[in-house]
């Protein structure tokens, strides 16, 4: 079942670290988020396949909007 990496804050994109097809690990920083001039990794929750990045930089992001979907590793 897909993972959902959502946002944690209200900001915007600052770096997107991964791109579909790469495998991270858990606690592997995916997205870098600003919000109030201060850098907010988000991390993976847990190990997989990118399956998905729904966001680029520049974008504005709400508390909770998906950002990146990861496929489990079996």
């Amino acid at each position: 079942m897909p993972i959902d990496v959502c946002a944690h804050i209200t900001g915007t994109v600052w770096k997107v670290e991964v791109q579909v097809g790469d495998v991270v690990r858990a606690e592997q920083p995916v997205v870098i988020l600003e919000s109030m001039k201060m850098e907010m990794p988000v991390e993976a929750p847990a190990e997989g396949t990118v399956s998905a990045v729904k966001v680029a930089p520049g974008d504005a992001v709400e508390e909770g909007d998906v950002l990146v979907v990861i496929e489990p590793s079996t």
